[in-house]
């Protein structure tokens, strides 16, 4: 009889599992929008159409009010914050490059020396998560899935491939667009030893090569009633352009502005990672059985188009319209082989982004450009005054001053003193408002300003550096690549407020305009797995959205 009871609840166990199996969407897309102010998608709204965010918006579930809840807003830390529901303080990406304190020089996020390239002999090829130090949602499904569920990373950029993909993707693979690169699809050999037969036949195809066409506006231009005039003072003007308005030659523009580097510069960009995902799925066959995979999706380009031209511009607006077509085919294109109702999709950015300082001044609102070069020169001659020891601040990356511990060391400085001036110092320039000693930025209570819990947030003990300070309003570092188009790193508003779509199996439909943040993506999106939370996960599962 008890062998009897034990079978049938053991067959009920299996019944019960196989169901939950199937209640799970067969993928989840976690989509990223680089530079993605949350504007662009009501400054635009009656010009998309049906099929891409629209569809997201009328299907799905929108968070209108979602925010970073830490500083610097970059690429880096804005990938790792998504897909691991953490901030810097934990995931230790606290840029997209940092200065390294043991190895004494700045070190990219993705940078690992200790793996080769693969699919090139570019040194773009030697990235890997190994310096983000938890987990992401992905590695949770890789983990709870007996390794059986897959993950696929896809960016034009390195980071947006690698933190999206996490430490146990089968592969994330990146465009080799940089430093003269041959405009392949590559990885390194933390995932693989060779590239699959069918990214092999992708990088062959002349896929890549096609985008060397002419950029024009995808409907008349006097249509564009939501940016401003075309050419402008406002934006970056490109080597053998005499203006910055349309058209934009690519084929003729390659030779002196880095070759693929102009189509990674365009809305092409993106229409290249769409034909590269949707051949991801097909050869992967991503979606195909009844154990979630994940594929992670950044969309480089909009970052890129935003930096040469500024919110305001005619050409971000016409990449978003482009980028709307390209979500629409990549949904279609996950109905076809995935099924319709059969995936998860969520889409948000890695940072927002100012208008043009120049713009803003022009504007009559507050704004500036600040020279950090000159303010390192400046902070290390007056400690020299003081201390008569040169060159006591290495470094001032992030909005961060590194200190030369050794020299302090040697001379016997007192180091809260000196730390005391220097921050004195920096409190004398117009544009800095703020400035904080970084060890006492740990001690910082709950009951901190909200500026203060963002610097908290995004600040790693043994990686950051010594003092950090913040800019007023509407201000980043000036050179001569920022006068025009614009840059991101601040807790304003501007950088912080990032759409947040969810869409497709298990979802609502709706919105809200609770406050939500960027670290309640991974949390919500493993409760609808019902897999464990990445490890060093702060955020909160968004109940409402969860169907």
């Amino acid at each position: 009889m008890l062998k009897n009871v034990f079978l049938f609840f053991s067959i009920l166990f299996v019944i019960n599992t196989l169901q939950s199996q199937n209640d799970n969407p067969k993928l989840v897309v976690g989509i990223v929008v680089d530079q993605m102010r949350y504007d662009y998608l009501t400054r635009f709204y009656h010009k998309y159409g049906e099929g891409g965010f629209k569809r997201m918006i009328n299907e799905g579930y929108q968070c209108k009010n979602n925010h970073y809840n830490y500083i610097p807003t970059k690429t880096g830390p804005g990938h790792a914050s998504i897909f691991t529901g953490t901030t810097p303080k934990y995931h230790g990406i606290i840029g997209n490059d940092w200065f390294d304190k043991t190895l004494l020089r700045n070190i990219n996020c993705v940078e690992d020396l200790t793996v080769e390239p693969v699919g090139t002999k570019s040194k773009d090829g030697k990235k890997s998560p190994a310096q983000m130090l938890v987990t992401t949602f992905a590695d949770e499904n890789r983990l709870f899935t007996q390794m059986k569920g897959k993950t696929i990373g896809i960016s034009v950029k390195h980071r947006g491939a690698v933190f999206a993909a996490g430490h146990t993707a089968n592969a994330a693979y990146w465009w080799d667009y940089e430093h003269g690169g041959e405009g392949n699809w590559i990885s390194s050999t933390f995932y693989m030893d060779a590239l699959p037969q069918w990214v092999n036949e992708f990088n062959a195809s002349g896929k890549a090569q096609s985008y060397f066409k002419t950029w024009n506006t995808l409907y008349d231009i006097s249509s564009y009633e939501e940016s401003g005039v075309d050419a402008n003072a406002y934006e970056r003007v490109l080597k053998g352009e005499h203006q910055s308005g349309f058209p934009h030659k690519l084929d003729e523009l390659k030779t002196d502005n880095g070759g693929f580097h102009v189509v990674a510069n365009s809305p092409f960009g993106n229409s290249l990672i769409t034909d590269f995902t949707i051949k991801a799925i097909e050869a992967e066959q991503l979606g195909k059985d009844n154990i979630t995979d994940v594929l992670t999706v950044s969309y480089s380009s909009t970052d890129k188009v935003g930096h040469d031209y500024g919110p305001n511009s005619i050409e971000v607006e016409d990449t978003y319209l482009r980028l709307d077509l390209e979500l629409e085919r990549l949904f279609k294109a996950l109905d076809e082989m995935v099924g319709t109702g059969e995936y998860t999709v969520f889409l948000t950015s890695d940072h927002g982004a100012p208008h043009v300082p120049a713009y803003l001044k022009d504007s009559k609102i507050p704004s500036g450009l600040f020279d950090l070069n000159a303010m390192l020169n400046d902070v290390n001659a007056y400690l020299f005054d003081t201390y008569k020891v040169s060159d006591l601040a290495l470094s001032r990356i992030n909005n961060q001053i590194f200190l030369d511990h050794q020299k302090i060391e040697a001379h016997e400085i007192d180091l809260q003193e000196l730390k005391t001036k220097v921050s004195r110092k920096l409190l004398s320039y117009k544009l800095i408002s703020n400035v904080y000693i970084t060890s006492e930025i740990n001690l910082f209570p709950e009951s901190s300003g909200y500026q203060e819990m963002m610097l908290y947030n995004g600040h790693h003990q043994k990686r950051s550096g010594d003092i950090l300070f913040t800019f007023t309003p509407e201000v980043f570092k000036d050179t001569n690549w920022n006068r025009t188009g614009t840059d991101h790193h601040s807790g304003f508003n501007y950088d912080t407020h990032v759409p947040l779509l969810f869409f497709g199996k298990g979802i609502k439909q709706g919105q809200t305009l609770q406050r939500t943040y960027i670290t309640d993506i991974a949390p919500t999106i493993s409760a609808l797995l019902g897999i464990s939370f990445p490890n060093a996960s702060i955020g909160e599962p968004l109940e409402f959205v969860i169907d």
